[in-house]
């Protein structure tokens, strides 16, 4: 049975993580996604088990707890999201390729404690194109683009911690550089 490395993705808000995952998806269905617990209540359409796990805190705090989490945060001072360490680890034992899409304290904690992870930090083409595309996205409030704009400017200046930069300008190019450097030639249509 073939073995492969965790993959690890991170960026700023804005930079496509989303988009680029789903696209990988799309060309390497192998792939396995890691779906977050979260302690926020579900929205209309959102499946428990597909979008999110979602738990109530005390569960979360069992979680925790039992160090049942690979990273965890509370975001917004509100919901607290995590990645849960058992089904990456019976996803890996099956011999599926892994993917973490995380911000960058989790990649950060998700790398530390998986075994053989390997990061990529997806980075817009320039400054001003991040701008236009959150600013595209209509989906925040300009105080909370602001807020993201200025979490970006830090997460930028990690990149350099990542095993590789993957400028992601052109949809195709950058599935085709996460396909190379995952390894997941033969995983792909």
């Amino acid at each position: 049975m073939r073995r492969f490395c965790p993959l690890i993705v991170t960026g700023p808000s804005g930079v496509g993580k989303g988009t680029v995952v789903a696209a990988l998806v799309e060309a390497c269905p192998e792939i396995w996604v890691s779906v977050s617990a979260t302690t926020r209540p579900p929205r209309p359409g959102e499946q428990d088990g597909v979008s999110y796990f979602f738990c109530s805190e005390l569960e979360f705090d069992g979680l925790i707890a039992a160090d049942g989490l690979l990273e965890w945060a509370q975001v917004h001072g509100a919901a607290r999201y995590g990645t849960p360490a058992a089904p990456v680890a019976a996803a890996l034992a099956e011999g599926r390729p892994v993917l973490l899409e995380l911000d960058l304290a989790g990649a950060r904690a998700a790398k530390a404690r998986l075994d053989g992870a390997r990061s990529v930090f997806l980075a817009p083409p320039s400054w001003e194109e991040l701008v236009r595309r959150l600013e595209g996205r209509g989906t925040e409030s300009a105080a909370t683009r602001e807020r993201r704009l200025a979490t970006a400017r830090t997460e930028l200046a990690a990149a350099g911690e990542f095993d590789i930069i993957i400028v992601n300008d052109r949809l195709e190019q950058t599935v085709a550089e996460l396909v190379e450097f995952a390894g997941l030639g033969a995983e792909c249509a």
